[in-house]
């Protein structure tokens, strides 16, 4: 049984740069802030659905499965079953893919998926050292004891790291993401002046996203405890220049790194949900679907190339369903890197890289510029890790739409040495 599935609405939140402390929301805030809004424009109630799906990686101890909190705060009832997915930088597009298949098959009629992080509440970590040593601290008993305890105490104890700085050196690799970036860069001769000019186009292509109101209803305001309403994307530098970002130090390969605080994805916080319906629901309820969801794809590689992940995701999507680089009308690549998004379309266009890899005779071909992420993307956006995936595939239905184009691919990498991707078709 394979029945058809359609986005039939979907929201977010701003995405709000992290400042060196934590944001006025948490991960299930942003959820609720987004969410909220997103029910009540709907013709039906927020009890109708029959299943909630969240991703979120960076998820803090008050919010346990914030997909359950989340639903409980949104109204959707006791009896709704809600549960938390987590696969690094596709989270929210596993999501939207586990509701897909469970759609798809026959087992469910409506689904909300989404994605939330809020990266600014990263918790603190102490090392394994400084953790035993508490620990023997508050064994002891007696004052002698506790004096013993003290002895042994070291200065680094009380310097603990952000865990996002853990979370994002990959185990198996030791490499931070930002390095296997410059892995990237180096195999395909991305030079730092081509990942700067890409980083300014994406800040200038949200800007007139912003301005020419090509965000109005995916973006709601998210209103903080304060009443301050947050109401679009703060890390976007409109004036952003490549003469501007040259002046910055590579971050991760000095002096010579071709990645740069510039030119790298903002560590952000924000939400964003999605509605999946089948065609019964779609009848019922009276929705007009945005895109139809034809298929997806998952691929795994070496963890120190993980940038690659949406060449290995994509092509296979393609190749299953006959497209040519040319049938794809938008793609929406998640821009890790500035230099891994170019690496993506230079393995693309690698003649060894692709019968090698992805089995081709030949090249995959050339993405055009102006049919990839036409409105900017995490450069100038941010990638709250858990909500991305999420945030591509919404914001592809609604180009898609606005565009009067048929089809795209939204598609990611992610941290580990994997990649996802979806492909859309309008509805």
């Amino acid at each position: 049984m394979s029945r058809p599935v359609y986005l039939v609405d979907g929201a977010r939140t701003p995405f709000l740069r992290a400042r060196g402390r934590p944001g006025p929301f948490t991960p299930v805030d942003l959820a609720v802030q987004c969410g909220r809004p997103l029910l009540m424009r709907q013709p039906f109630e927020a009890t109708a659905f029959d299943l909630v799906i969240l991703g979120c990686v960076n998820v803090v101890q008050d919010e346990m499965n914030p997909a359950r909190v989340a639903a409980l705060r949104l109204g959707m009832g006791e009896k709704q079953v809600a549960f938390t997915v987590q696969i690094n930088c596709g989270s929210g597009m596993q999501s939207i893919d586990t509701a897909y298949r469970y759609i798809r098959e026959g087992s469910h009629e409506m689904i909300l998926a989404g994605g939330t992080e809020a990266l600014s509440h990263a918790p603190l970590v102490y090392s394994r050292e400084a953790t035993e040593w508490y620990g023997e601290l508050a064994r002891a008993k007696g004052p002698l004891d506790k004096m013993k305890a003290m002895a042994d105490v070291r200065p680094d104890f009380f310097s603990p790291v952000i865990g996002l700085e853990r979370g994002l050196t990959d185990p198996i690799t030791s490499l931070n993401m930002g390095q296997t970036a410059e892995v990237l860069a180096h195999r395909f001769g991305i030079d730092r002046t081509t990942a700067d000019a890409y980083a300014v186009d994406s800040h200038k292509r949200l800007t007139a996203a912003q301005k020419e109101g090509r965000l109005k209803g995916e973006v709601f305001p998210a209103f903080d405890k304060d009443g301050t309403a947050h109401e679009h994307d703060d890390g976007v530098r409109p004036d952003s220049s490549i003469d501007k970002l040259a002046k910055l130090n590579p971050a991760f390969e000095k002096p010579y790194g071709k990645v740069t605080p510039g030119n790298s994805s903002q560590i952000t916080d924000g939400a964003s949900w999605t509605i999946l319906a089948s065609e019964t629901a779609v009848e019922a309820h009276g929705l007009t679907p945005i895109a139809k969801i034809v298929d997806s794809e998952w691929a795994a590689l070496d963890p120190g190339i993980m940038g690659l992940g949406p060449v290995l995701a994509s092509t296979p999507l393609a190749q299953r369903h006959g497209l040519s680089v040319d049938d794809v009308d938008l793609w929406e690549i998640n821009e890790a890197f500035a230099a891994q998004v170019l690496a993506c379309l230079a393995a693309w266009q690698d003649d060894d890289f692709c019968r090698d890899v992805l089995g081709y005779d030949n090249a995959f071909g050339r993405i055009d510029h102006d049919r990839l992420n036409v409105d900017g993307g995490a450069i100038s956006l941010g990638h709250p890790v858990g909500t991305s995936g999420n945030r591509i595939v919404l914001h592809l239905a609604n180009a898609l739409k606005a565009r009067g184009a048929k089809r795209g691919i939204a598609t990611e990498c992610i941290g580990g040495g994997q990649g996802g991707a979806m492909l859309l078709e309008a509805a």
